[in-house]
């Protein structure tokens, strides 16, 4: 077995990114407060081809120091916005079609191994703050919640963790 090289791995440009198409998901950050969590939620964006992310709240934004570091660049390929109100990014998806699920342990949530209900639908992903969760004003707006199984004493992922198996688990359900 040999490491691949940089030059091997077959990277496209930002300009190819911008041009391909998407996955249709849409990541909605609802007040992260860690630029380094915002960072690494552009860096997924930027591996599975995600539409956009919006930044709500007190999330950090382009140009920060721990942005950068975490995001490796990929802010300058990834689609994002910035909107106070995460609500209002909430009502405006859901004019334009999309299905919005919550990445958050609540009352009927699913679990996501066996999460499928992704019609021709876009989705959008909402993560929340990462000790108080998604807000309960934005839950009430959202179509359902997924919860992410596990088995040991914390039931807690930090949210890059959480960003990354949740959109790596509804991209192979997209790309089947």
């Amino acid at each position: 077995m040999r490491k691949l090289k940089n030059s091997e791995l077959e990277r496209i440009s930002v300009e190819n990114f911008k041009s391909s198409d998407k996955t249709s998901i849409v990541i909605v950050l609802d007040n992260v407060r860690s630029a380094l969590n915002v960072g690494s939620a552009f860096r997924t964006a930027d591996a599975f081809l995600i539409e956009k992310i919006y930044l709500c709240g007190i999330c950090a934004t382009p140009p920060n120091n721990d942005i950068r570091k975490s995001a490796l660049g990929s802010t300058e390929s990834v689609d994002w916005e910035k909107i106070e109100k995460t609500e209002e990014v909430i009502q405006k998806l859901k004019q334009k079609g999309y299905k919005v699920v919550a990445i958050e342990q609540t009352e009927n949530a699913s679990l996501l191994n066996n999460f499928s209900s992704l019609n021709k639908n876009p989705i959008a992903i909402v993560f929340g703050h990462e000790i108080n969760g998604v807000s309960q004003s934005v839950l009430n707006l959202c179509d359902e919640s997924i919860e992410i199984p596990q088995f040991g004493t914390k039931h807690s992922l930090n949210i890059s963790v959480s960003l990354g198996i949740v959109v790596w688990e509804l991209w192979k359900q997209i790309n089947k």
